[in-house]
């Protein structure tokens, strides 16, 4: 940690380690809220002592052990934690004597242990999609309410109130710090996929605002996805997702134009694709399919969707991408799990593997499908098959109606510029 500026070191070390702390400070107390009260608690003597005292040489064992030293000081002070200390020594007294506060806080240092438990407790299906994402971001990603807030243009009121009340759902539901095992596993884990998937997703196509990307929450989707996969190793989809999560992410700088307007994947210079990002995405789909393979069974949805990814990052020139593998890889998606927003995709492929009318003749198909109904992808689709076809006119249609389903400005402003080249 180099930084000059103390504030500035205690920012970057919070982010790092804010997720270890909060992990075993809930392993040690088993209550959530607490725990970040802690964790922030070491934060807030950070932010006091490092601009006076100076940076400590190892700034993240200095806050774990600050907050170590504060979980003791409050259970011993705080009745509740007290009650808590006196349950888990009832718990431990059956193979072990009754621990001190010390000895507890000891037990801390299984922390890749609690991370992963915290990961699973923050993704846990009770809670609604909006509710795990932004308890993720706060427990595991370290950001504050007003950045989660900003990142998905909603008020910072509404940001905080989703997290007390998902603190408060897990506790009245009774939801364990633990890793589920067997069929619940899997299905949690497809919850805790879904939310990294999804904060990625935001990053990397904005739903809504002025900006196409928001590339600091890809980076963190990335960054999480990371973690759990060194926290799950054997775990075949959390490779995918990470294999899908990395290809992604290394075409970011190549998204967008100097004035910051979409740049669409086969108009990207692919120079300016992130090489090392392919090359770990790759290997990480060469693992989750390995491991798939080992276990008899089936590629997941996440690999799939990498795999396809694959294909782009493998191709030097867009001409040389294997669009009839593509294809093949959606249908087999669309198989796994069907939904119609991979039959438009596969559509897509199609219209390149086999041109444009095969394309064309699925999407017609989808046109009255209600889940589609007000998605601006689909008139995007349907406009650049027609306008392959050479039906002008059409196309423009379709464009005009996607630019006016859409709420992001840097899509509108793209869609209407392809609208206007299909002609009056």
């Amino acid at each position: 940690m180099t930084s000059s500026d103390p504030n500035a070191t205690v920012a970057a070390v919070w982010r790092i380690e804010s997720p270890r702390l909060i992990a075993g400070l809930t392993g040690l107390t088993r209550d959530l809220g607490v725990a970040e009260e802690l964790a922030q608690d070491a934060l807030v003597a950070a932010l006091e002592q490092w601009p006076v005292e100076g940076v400590p040489r190892n700034p993240g064992a200095w806050l774990m052990t600050t907050a170590k030293r504060r979980a003791i000081d409050l259970i011993r002070r705080r009745e509740v934690l007290a009650r808590k200390l006196t349950e888990l020594g009832h718990e431990l007294a059956v193979t072990e004597p009754e621990p001190g506060p010390e000895q507890l806080v000891e037990r801390a240092d299984g922390i890749e242990d609690d991370l992963l438990r915290l990961v699973f407790t923050a993704c846990h299906p009770v809670l609604s999609t909006e509710a795990r994402v932004a308890l993720t971001l706060r427990l595991l990603g370290g950001l504050t309410t007003e950045e989660i807030a900003r990142a998905f243009l909603v008020p910072e009121s509404t940001v905080a109130q989703r997290i007390v009340r998902a603190k408060r759902t897990l506790a009245k539901a009774g939801v364990p710090f633990e890793v589920p095992a067997g069929p619940e596993l899997a299905e949690r884990l497809d919850s805790v996929l879904e939310v990294v998937y999804l904060i990625f997703n935001e990053g990397y196509a904005a739903t809504a605002g002025r900006d196409w990307m928001r590339p600091e929450l890809c980076e963190e989707a990335l960054r999480l996805g990371r973690i759990l996969a060194g926290l799950m190793p054997a775990a075949a989809e959390v490779h995918g997702l990470v294999a899908l999560l990395e290809i992604q992410a290394s075409r970011s700088a190549a998204r967008l134009a100097p004035d910051g307007a979409p740049v669409l994947l086969l108009d990207q210079d692919r120079g300016r694709w992130d090489q090392l990002l392919v090359r770990r995405g790759l290997a990480a789909l060469d693992r989750a399919e390995s491991l798939s393979a080992a276990a008899g069974e089936p590629l997941g949805d996440y690999t799939l969707q990498a795999a396809i990814a694959a294909c782009h990052a493998r191709a030097v020139r867009p001409e040389e991408t294997d669009w009839v593998r593509i294809a093949a890889l959606y249908e087999a998606l669309a198989r796994r799990a069907p939904s119609p927003v991979v039959e438009l995709n596969r559509a897509v492929a199609l219209g390149m593997a086999f041109g444009p009318a095969a394309g064309l003749a699925l999407v017609e198909e989808l046109t009255e499908e209600p889940a589609l109904r007000g998605y601006h992808l689909l008139p995007a689709v349907r406009g650049d098959l027609l306008a392959r076809l050479g039906r002008g006119a059409e196309a423009r249609v379709e464009f005009e109606r996607a630019a006016a389903l859409t709420r992001n400005e840097r899509e509108r402003a793209l869609l209407l510029v392809r609208a206007k080249e299909c002609g009056a």
